[in-house]
């Protein structure tokens, strides 16, 4: 029965993120036969649960209630919640918060992290906090997830670092116009290139400016970062190649802040970054830590001496 109730909320789950969507490609990413997959889309139609028609299968907001009720249900059942306790322990952090799913295989946990995250953040949020936030998609989950607030008008935003990137959705900067946005709060922004010279980096920062921003860094009292794939964040941070090759033989796993560490939490590499540093980050009252899929799994155990709430 209870094999039965999750199959049928993971099909359920993944018609809302995916929608509208066709029963065979359903099938696919589910990676279950179309005949079962049929049997079971007739039950929730018959629930009133979707809807369907020509352009494919949609949820109803009967059928988004029964997600929202089903999903601390199914955590509880997964057994989440006793791993989370380990994990918490194990890592000497303050709390560990799991999301059903592997975001390597499937995308839709990426919304179901931002969600968590957005929750915990709603709670714990005061005014007259600063608040500083990374950029990356998987922060951008989070900001987007996060509710209306109207009572933080003397909270402040604050971009983590410095970095003018191709994808403007997920700049620092523009997250951190959105959450402001969201919580109806100040906000500062801090329009600096990535991957400067030293001589670029001092410069800058005599800026009226940017030292503003600097401030309200070292003083941020909640910070909201992911955790990237040292490779892959080295490439696109533009890193020259003989930098990855370096970052590549001393076996760095992890990039957060522009550090690059080892899987015994060494800082391997720095890059030269406008931002954040290791003092402020140990400094910050709540660290908040979104990150999933099995390849980042080794990621956490690293950074476990730095991040004090883990998603």
């Amino acid at each position: 029965m209870l094999k039965l109730l999750e199959k049928r909320y993971n099909i359920l789950r993944t018609i809302y993120y995916k929608q509208p969507i066709g029963r065979r490609v359903l099938a696919n990413d589910l990676e279950i036969g179309e005949r079962i997959v049929r049997t079971e889309i007739n039950f929730l139609k018959s629930q009133s649960l979707i809807d369907i028609n020509s352009s494919g299968m949609t949820v109803t907001k009967e059928g988004e209630e029964i997600i929202d009720r089903l999903k601390s249900f199914i955590h509880e059942v997964k057994g989440l919640k006793e791993i989370e306790s380990i994990l918490k322990n194990k890592l000497e952090i303050f709390e560990v918060i799991i999301v059903p799913g592997n975001l390597d295989e499937d995308i839709t946990v990426k919304n179901e992290l931002g969600k968590a995250a957005a929750n915990y953040l709603k709670n714990i949020v005061q005014d007259k906090d600063i608040i500083a936030l990374t950029g990356g998609s998987t922060v951008k989950e989070v900001v987007d997830n996060m509710p209306k607030i109207n009572t933080l008008k003397d909270a402040v935003v604050v971009p983590a670092r410095g970095g003018i990137g191709r994808d403007v959705e997920l700049q620092a900067n523009t997250l951190v116009a959105n959450l402001a946005s969201k919580i109806n709060s100040n906000y500062k922004l801090m329009h600096v290139q990535d991957n400067l010279s030293e001589a670029a980096l001092k410069a800058v920062m005599e800026e009226k400016s940017i030292k503003e921003v600097l401030d309200m860094i070292h003083k941020v009292n909640i910070l909201i970062h992911g955790i990237g794939i040292a490779e892959v964040m080295a490439t696109r941070r533009g890193i020259p190649s003989e930098e990855i090759a370096y970052i590549e033989e001393k076996k760095a796993v992890a990039e957060a802040f522009g550090y690059y560490f080892d899987m015994k939490g060494n800082i391997v590499h720095s890059s030269p970054t406008i931002g954040i540093k290791r003092e402020s980050i140990r400094n910050a009252n709540k660290l908040i830590a979104v990150s999933g899929g099995k390849k980042r799994l080794k990621q956490y155990w690293q950074q476990k001496l730095e991040i004090k709430i883990v998603y």
